[in-house]
């Protein structure tokens, strides 16, 4: 009885290690998996010390087992009997050596998969590289479709490998912060007819090569790739989809772009959520969307040029929303906006027209030496801090019934219509 419990009770151990072992979980993903906790190296006592044990256990057990006969019968009997006895302590003392050689392959069976962990690991680890690189590669080459070919294999290779989403994220928003001059929208002239050989005058660079000698981008391609480039990034910053179901290719709430000085044509940010998202100085061509998007710590504008209308409506920012000295070309909507920290809009220049209707001001608005050049609406807008007009210049209408100041309103220095404003600082009761 004593040795198929001994056994059971080892089986049962074993069992239960496999299984708060597998029972670990992990994130489902194609990237490789990490190795688990390092496994500590075996001490050099623990073999002896079994085997001390396993002698002890039997020695015990014959012990116990030759004490456990009794002394009534005759000479025969009690030497089976012993004999008997003895039988049982070895058999359980092979059943506990049975119990040990389990544990010490169970270790090894752990050790080996383990091992082998580690190198399908150190595979993968090499194999995203390797894709990386490539990649990377492929974005510098002279042709589009290259280009966009290198792009897609760093979306799908961020797709599949969560850990390395923020770094390939930094690499497309570098390839956008490239120098790059937006076409004309004029076609690209063929090349010059070389000249004779026999004619010395060198031949002028076209349209199609560079001095160098090497061909030019067609910047007509380049938008093509830089289009594709914003599309990837606004596709995986949605989190949801148009049904308003979970997006599967959302990337994660902590993603942060920096898009410093990059040229960005027609971006449709709509319904993103942006972590932390710094533009400063960058050029928007076209019309901007940034309509019900989401920002988290910081949203950095300052020095930005909108060549067509901005579009903010709905949208949330849950920290520092800065916007000074941007150049709206168009149309700026900022309706319904809600700004959760302090909003900087000094010396902004507004081109069309500035619409801030039921828009929400959590700490202070600074509109200091800001220039609308047409309507200003500001109808039903709640600031929750200090408003600062001073020095802005209203070129058109400007509307703010409705508002709620709870802060102090400053509008001195303030031009309406051609009217300077030079009298008491507005303050709310």
């Amino acid at each position: 009885m004593l040795a198929p419990t001994a056994v059971g009770v080892a089986v049962l151990v074993a069992g239960v290690l496999l299984w708060r072992r597998d029972g670990a979980k992990h994130e489902v993903s194609a990237a490789p998996t990490p190795p688990d906790r390092q496994v500590r190296p075996l001490r050099s006592w623990v073999i002896p010390a079994g085997v001390a044990v396993v002698g002890a256990v039997t020695w015990a057990a014959v012990s116990w087992l030759q004490g456990s006969v009794p002394t009534v019968g005759d000479g025969a009997q009690r030497a089976q009997l012993q004999m008997e006895s003895i039988k049982t302590a070895l058999t359980i003392g092979a059943a506990v050596t049975g119990a040990f050689a389990l544990l010490l392959a169970f270790r090894r069976q752990q050790l080996a998969e383990r091992t082998q962990q580690a190198t399908e690991y150190d595979a993968g680890e090499k194999r995203v590289t390797e894709l990386y690189v490539k990649a990377a590669e492929q974005l510098g080459s002279d042709k589009a479709p290259v280009r966009l070919a290198g792009l897609y294999a760093l979306e799908r290779l961020a797709q599949d490998n969560p850990i390395h989403r923020q770094s390939i994220v930094e690499v497309i928003c570098a390839y956008l912060r490239m120098p790059y001059t937006p076409p004309d929208d004029q076609p690209t002239p063929t090349p010059a007819v070389q000249p004779p050989a026999d004619d010395p005058t060198p031949a002028a660079p076209t349209a199609a090569t560079g001095d160098s000698g090497k061909p030019a981008v067609d910047p007509r391609e380049e938008r093509q790739v830089r289009l594709a480039a914003q599309r990837i990034l606004a596709r995986h910053l949605r989190p949801t989809a148009p049904e308003g179901e979970p997006h599967p290719l959302y990337w994660g709430p902590q993603v942060v772009l920096d898009l410093t000085e990059a040229v960005l044509t027609d971006l449709d940010f709509t319904g993103c959520h942006l972590h932390k998202a710094t533009f400063t100085k960058a050029h928007f061509g076209g019309d901007a969307g940034f309509g019900g998007a989401a920002f988290g710590v910081a949203a950095r504008f300052d020095g930005v040029t909108f060549g067509g209308d901005a579009g903010f409506g709905g949208a949330a920012f849950g920290g520092y929303a800065g916007f000074d000295g941007v150049t709206f070309g168009g149309v700026a909507g900022f309706g319904g906006v809600t700004f959760g920290g302090v909003a900087g809009f000094g010396g902004v220049t507004f081109g069309g027209d500035a619409g801030f209707g039921g828009a929400a001001f959590g700490g202070d608005a600074g509109f200091g030496g800001v220039t609308f050049g047409a309507a200003a609406r500001f109808d039903g807008v709640t600031f929750g801090g200090d408003a600062g007009f001073g020095e802005a210049t209203f070129g058109g209408d400007a509307g703010f019934d409705g508002a709620t100041f709870s802060g102090v309103a400053r509008f001195d220095g303030a031009t309406l219509a051609g009217t300077r404003y030079d009298g008491p600082e507005p303050v709310a009761e």
